[in-house]
């Protein structure tokens, strides 16, 4: 077992750093919370700076950043100074290269030190970085340079040769390609930019940048047309930072894992920028999935905090807590969960198995940041979202004519709203001014998520507005439904539609997949109907369940209804891009 070093906890677990949720939230403000960084001269700031820079001159600069763990081989520890001047190196190299402050640069790598201090040194540069998932085709990689226009695609020599070189040459925008990694022969055309960056300088001034100066720019899927990109600023910093200590529990000693690729948003928020600006050590897995492995890090490196996708808490439960209990987890104090919303089950099983519950999170690609949570300071409702973090109010609403009505009564439904502003929502969608301010009423941000408010200020997720299912009258939260069949022992996940009926409009069906050594055969087929028909009654509860080996998702972890249902019914499929599948 590797020592937790002097970086690790010591002792006891410190408290949680929001205890009282209902004080700090009265007398929070976001100017306050920006003076917890250090900013630059003039008003100005820079994320990179509060990621790397502003610790140089602390004990923090020694402290190890990043233990980078690849698939094969020994683990690889980078301290923040190292790390600041590998971000360094790479700021150089776009200078060099003639890249412009507000210039867009896309990284398209698996999990490696080389992507992070790519992204770290194009925000140094002034540049806006832009992640994309490995595993994309070339079909998603290409749609996505033709709508951001990158001047810089920074990649690897085998995923350039197998997904890019084809098409790069008819996207004039794209003038430069970087290969990070080992690069047996640079193809005509791209830079091997390992020995470009030796040839640097480690040394790079930081560039200022105004608040609003565009930074991060992220693509997320529509359920028709193409995707969307959403614009972030330097001011969203203020946000993961502080959200990083309240929501995540983030402490300096933690040993922080968050299993996020960048090329989602939460391995860019809560997978570079907030850990750092925390001063955290976090791990970095070269590896997909393997729930084995997965456990031998938790234990090995006795990681202390770990935020992580239902899908993949779903797919330890399915194994099993045999393979859990053989290894010591004892060091890990807080669990998080983003993605969608997290079924109860999952909340029991993490207390019973891993000793500590899974605190459920919700926040979208727009919003930048968390914005509700169950936080290490306030009790938990197993299938709750939680409640606002400090600097966000949220409410339940309904459109009227005339704009929206905020719902008051703990039992209704509504749209999910945020009060606009706070430092990371999204300033817009790049070259659709339309469509963003569509998002907006007023004050207020409407997320496209329906959910409730109880009595106590939790929300509670009921689905997207279009996934709502409308029975003989009844409206019905695909999520409720799906959570009951979790409860069935043979349910490894679950995911519901509704399909059209002559008498009541629609009808429930429920697709359902297994864990190991269940036979899907009728018998079980009435089975998990009939615990469905107790628990939720029979105009709520599924009419057919169909067993399928694995459920379509998203790789941020969502199961895709709409795509079960496109399936269902021979609808058009939409954006499939981010659909989860195998490694490439």
């Amino acid at each position: 077992m590797r020592s937790p070093g002097p970086q690790g906890p010591a002792g006891e677990a410190p408290p949680p750093a929001l205890t009282d949720h209902d004080a700090v939230r009265a007398t929070f403000s976001w100017r306050q919370a920006r003076e917890q960084l250090a900013g630059l001269p003039g008003g100005r700031l820079n994320i990179a700076h509060e990621a790397l820079d502003r610790h140089l001159g602390t004990p923090t600069a020694e402290r190890i950043a990043m233990r980078f763990l690849p698939r094969q081989g020994e683990p690889v520890d980078i301290s923040y100074r190292a790390l600041a001047e590998r971000a360094n190196r790479f700021a150089n190299l776009l200078a060099a290269l003639g890249v412009k402050p507000g210039d867009r640069v896309y990284g398209i790598a698996h999990r490696t030190p080389d992507l992070y201090a790519a992204a770290l040194g194009t925000l140094k540069h002034g540049g806006v970085f832009t992640p994309l998932f490995s595993a994309f085709g070339p079909e998603p990689i290409r749609s996505r340079v033709e709508i951001g226009e990158p001047v810089v695609l920074v990649t690897t020599e085998r995923l350039y040769r197998r997904k890019i070189a084809d098409w790069i040459g008819e996207t004039p925008s794209a003038q430069r390609v970087l290969l990070i990694g080992e690069v047996a022969e640079a193809p005509p055309g791209t830079l091997d930019a390992g020995q470009a960056m030796s040839e640097q300088s480690p040394d790079y001034a930081t560039r200022p940048m105004a608040p609003e100066d565009p930074a991060l720019l992220h693509f997320t899927s529509g359920t028709t047309g193409r995707p969307k990109g959403a614009i972030h600023v330097h001011e969203a910093v203020v946000a993961h930072h502080v959200t990083g200590r309240y929501a995540l529990d983030l402490q300096p000693r933690d040993i922080y894992w968050c299993t996020a690729d960048p090329g989602w948003v939460t391995g860019t928020s809560y997978g570079i920028i907030a850990p750092l600006t925390n001063g955290v050590t976090m791990v970095v897995d070269e590896e997909e999935f393997d729930a084995e492995r997965w456990y031998r890090i938790l234990e090995q490196e006795r990681v202390t905090v770990w935020y992580t996708a239902p899908t993949a808490i779903r797919m330890l439960m399915k194994l099993g807590p045999a393979l859990a209990r053989r290894h010591d987890l004892s060091a890990l104090r807080f669990l998080a969960s983003v993605g969608e919303p997290l079924n109860p089950e999952a909340v029991h099983w993490g207390r019973a198995t891993l000793g500590r519950p899974f605190h459920d999170n919700w926040w979208q690609t727009e919003t930048g940041g968390i914005m509700i949570a169950n936080v290490a300071g306030m009790p938990i409702k197993p299938g709750s979202m939680g409640r606002p973090v400090p600097g966000i109010e949220a409410a339940v609403a309904r459109r009227t004519d005339d704009g929206i009505e905020l719902v008051k009564d703990p039992a209704e439904t509504g749209e999910l709203a945020l009060k606009t502003p706070w430092p990371s929502m999204f300033r817009g969608y790049l070259h659709e001014e339309a469509r963003y301010r569509k998002c907006f009423v007023g004050d207020w941000y409407l997320t496209g998520d329906l959910a409730r408010r109880d009595e106590d200020g939790y929300f509670w997720f009921i689905g997207r507005a279009d996934d709502v299912i409308k029975s003989s009258g009844h409206l019905i939260g695909p999520f409720e439904v799906e959570s009951v069949l979790m409860e069935h022992p043979a349910v490894a996940e679950a995911g519901v539609i509704g399909v059209p009926d002559e008498v009541a409009g629609e009808t429930v069906k429920a697709f359902v997949s297994l864990k190991p050594g269940h036979a899907p055969d009728e018998a079980l087929r009435r089975e998990i109907l009939g615990l469905a028909r107790k628990r939720l009654g029979p105009a709520v509860a599924p009419r057919q369940v169909e067993f399928r080996e694995r459920l379509p998702r998203t790789r941020s972890g969502k199961i895709m209804r709409r795509l079960l249902r496109a399936r269902e019914l021979g609808l058009p499929e939409g954006d499939t891009s981010t659909l989860e599948g195998g490694r490439e």
